[in-house]
């Protein structure tokens, strides 16, 4: 069997492309596909295994490498121009447009769902407001190429035999907007292990500096907090805004190496967490080291987090509501166990994914050809 992994883009090294990742280890033969391909040699190294990917006309437009979302309207046609009529089995991983590649009868395609494409869909008006998009001639193109968008990602899900999710709040969000049914694979995580590394007097939050992680929720709270000290890791777009709301009694640590990272999740009191996640990788990360997480309650964080066992869920998306998470996570913070904890998180392992995919893609391979 010729078998074709397909992903959005190859940019940078995340979530999704840890899931790709796990690809190329299972099925080191596939051959790669992917709208634009920008990585360096070592990211390549451990997400391709060397290999490039065959790359849309994307990858040749001005200034792609850095301004590639811009190109979003083309994307669609772009990735049905991706030629993958030659392989029997198409393993996409999509959270905008891969799994939109065209196949036939003769073929089966598995998409490993990540989400349906945010900002078309639930977070559409968010990002309308965010952007600035909401009037205006330049707002009117936005939302008429946004609502093409959709009409293609509800038409396109009807080319995927088979869906995989990430978690049940994506299996929830694929059942609502592309009506169709799906089983979940739990994403790969780095599992970092407890090794009974003295806990210090510090709150972690690890995060990019974007609106959807609020991380400016998790500051603002702190700040009402003064007694409590709080470390933030991470950059983006929005850091300088996020700074000015800050106090003495937080830190930002800006980008960390892995090893760096590890240190803070194994000595931290609590891992901090305020955005609703599809899954959130870091969540059970911090877990894996041993540390409770005080999470808000919706999308992943309710899958992968136990509540008063392995950490707490707050209510409510205000700093209010995260300030008392706090308050009461002190008062019962003895009764955690970095060793339970640690071991709660082991089920979200590299290991356990790449079990699951391959047996997953035998088994629907069998079916279909036999």
């Amino acid at each position: 069997m010729k078998t074709a992994i397909v992903h959005d883009w190859f940019v940078n090294y995340m979530g999704a492309e840890k899931c790709v990742e796990s690809f190329t280890n299972i099925f080191p033969e596939a051959d790669i596909f992917s709208l634009i391909d920008f990585l360096d040699d070592d990211l390549r190294k451990i997400i391709l295994k060397g290999k490039k990917a065959n790359t849309s006309f994307v990858q040749k437009l001005p200034f792609a490498k850095s301004k590639y979302r811009q190109y979003f309207p083309f994307m669609p046609l772009a990735v049905e121009q991706l030629d993958i009529s030659q392989h029997d089995v198409i393993l996409s991983s999509s959270h905008a447009f891969a799994k939109g590649v065209l196949t036939n009868t003769n073929q089966m395609h598995i998409c490993y769902c990540h989400t349906p494409i945010r900002y078309a869909w639930d977070l559409y008006h968010q990002y309308m407001k965010e952007a600035g998009l909401t009037k205006g001639l330049k707002g009117m193109v936005a939302q008429r190429l946004l609502h093409k968008i959709r009409m293609w990602d509800f038409t396109t899900a009807n080319r995927v035999d088979h869906f995989l999710a990430n978690s049940n709040h994506i299996k929830n969000r694929i059942r609502k907007v592309y009506n169709r049914d799906s089983d979940v694979i739990y994403p790969p995580v780095n599992i970092i292990g407890y090794n009974e590394t003295p806990k210090e007097d510090f709150y972690l939050a690890v995060a990019r500096f974007v609106p959807y992680k609020k991380v400016d929720l998790i500051v603002e709270a702190f700040t009402k907090m003064p007694d409590k000290k709080l470390v933030v890791i991470g950059t983006g777009p929005d850091e300088k805004k996020i700074k000015a709301i800050a106090t003495p009694n937080i830190t930002f640590a800006g980008y960390q190496s892995d090893e760096s990272l590890h240190g803070y999740m194994r000595t931290a009191r609590a891992f901090m967490f305020a955005a609703e996640e599809d899954f959130g990788i870091t969540i059970v990360e911090a877990q894996s080291a041993g540390t409770p997480v005080i999470a808000y309650g919706v999308g992943g964080a309710t899958e992968t987090v136990l509540n008063e066992q392995t950490g707490l869920l707050f209510k409510e998306q205000t700093p209010d509501s995260l300030v008392e998470a706090v308050k009461t996570f002190e008062k019962i913070e003895n009764s955690f166990s970095p060793e339970a904890i640690a071991k709660h998180a082991e089920q979200f392992s590299k290991e356990r994914f790449e079990k699951e995919i391959f047996n997953f893609v035998k088994e629907k391979t069998e079916e279909k050809f036999g």
